[in-house]
């Protein structure tokens, strides 16, 4: 569970408050997870969590009005990440490039999003049809986003197939090793193991892109 350093005595009281409601985002979260974690997700019910966090039922779904945004904290983020990296490609870098730069650096430091989110809590996503589901959306998700973001960078029209056509390939490869992180965590692979492996597969992988894209939307 994150910890918060105590209040500034100057600190306003909206300050308060938003680190108030901070608190109790992670409380729930924390409860959530834990819960789902050795329950299963489909078996734990909202007022199970709202006991467990000790607030009302109301106030959970206040601050995640579905369930499945309980177990996946973070969707926004793993959304907008591909699509990010583009805007912030280096000069004269390639979105293949930004793309490889930023996925090995994800896996140099363990990043939960990228996929190392330990074998609990990889398990209790596999275990889940719903989480499974909501998973393989965000996927979806990251993809059309990242999509437009090469339109922009592009300025590709409208009607233009390419920038789709290249999201869904380079979406493709990190779909694939979000996925080979999730298998070797599952199969029992410490993280620095699966960090390892999948850092050498990722470099293969976004080689065979090369050919193709090693130019596309050079910055």
């Amino acid at each position: 569970m994150d910890s918060y350093p105590p209040a500034d005595p100057g600190t306003s009281p909206a300050g308060l408050r938003e680190t108030k409601k901070r608190e109790t985002r992670r409380l729930i979260s924390d409860h959530a997870t834990r819960l789902f974690i050795e329950q299963g997700f489909e078996r734990t019910t909202i007022a199970e969590i709202a006991d467990a966090a000790r607030v009302a039922k109301k106030t959970v779904t206040n601050y995640f009005p579905r369930k499945e945004d309980l177990a996946l904290d973070h969707q926004e983020e793993f959304v907008r990440g591909l699509a990010l990296t583009i805007a912030a490609r280096e000069p004269g870098e390639s979105a293949l490039a930004a793309l490889r730069r930023s996925f090995l650096g994800a896996v140099e430091e363990r990043n939960p999003v990228a996929g190392f989110a330990g074998p609990d809590f990889s398990r209790m996503i596999a275990d889940s049809p719903t989480l499974s589901v909501c998973l393989r959306g965000l996927h979806d998700r990251r993809e059309d986003a990242l999509a437009a973001a090469l339109a922009e960078a592009t300025a590709a029209p409208a009607d233009d197939v390419t920038p789709r056509t290249a999201a869904a390939v380079l979406g493709g490869v990190h779909r694939v090793l979000f996925g080979r992180i999730q298998e070797l965590t599952l199969a029992g692979r410490d993280d620095d193991e699966v960090a390892e492996i999948v850092g050498a597969e990722a470099v293969r992988a976004f080689d065979l892109l090369e050919p193709s894209l090693g130019d596309y939307a050079r910055a």
